[in-house]
C-alpha cells in the first residue's frame, strides 16, 4: 500500500440511512480532495466509482454482517482505499456465476471489476471483519 495522506472515518453502528450517510461522508472527502466537482468526465467517473463501491460495502456489511461498524476513506499517493469493518463472520465473495439481469447478489462483483483489488483483513480471536477496496485516482 503507498503513502496515507488523509485518513478520514466515520462511525457507522445502529443508524438508520447507513448507505446514504456513508456517501455523503465519502462524497466531502472527495470534494476536499480535489475530486469534485469534477473536471472532466473521467475525474467524474472516477468519483462515481468511489461511491459506488462505498454503497456496495456498506449495504453487503448492513445485509450479510450484522451491520457496519466504521467506514473508513483512506487518500493514498495513486489511489483511494475504502474500508468497511463489521461485526460478521461471513466471507464476501462475488457470487458465481454471475448472472446478469437477475436482482440482487451483485455487489462484490461490482466491487471486483471496479477496484484494483479489494480484500479482507480479520484480527485474530476478534470477532467481525473488514472488508476493503482501492480504486484508482483519476488522472
Amino acid at each position: 500500500m503507498d503513502q496515507a495522506s488523509d485518513v478520514r472515518t466515520l462511525a457507522l453502528g445502529e443508524t438508520s440511512g447507513t448507505v446514504p450517510l456513508a456517501r455523503d461522508f465519502t462524497r466531502t472527502a472527495l470534494t476536499e480532495w480535489g475530486w469534485l466537482p469534477a473536471a472532466t468526465a473521467d475525474r467524474r467517473a472516477a468519483a462515481e466509482d468511489v461511491l459506488l463501491v462505498v454503497s456496495e460495502l456498506v449495504t453487503n456489511a448492513c445485509l450479510h454482517a450484522e451491520g457496519p461498524e466504521r467506514l473508513r476513506v483512506v487518500r493514498l499517493t495513486r489511489s483511494v482505499r475504502l474500508e468497511v469493518t463489521d461485526r460478521g463472520a461471513g466471507q464476501p465473495a462475488p457470487r458465481t456465476p454471475h448472472r446478469a439481469g437477475r436482482p440482487g447478489g451483485h455487489g462484490m462483483f461490482i466491487v471486483q471489476r471496479l477496484c484494483l483489488d479489494w480484500g479482507i483483513e480479520r484480527i485474530p480471536g476478534a470477532p467481525g471483519k473488514t472488508v476493503w477496496a482501492e480504486l484508482s485516482s483519476p488522472a
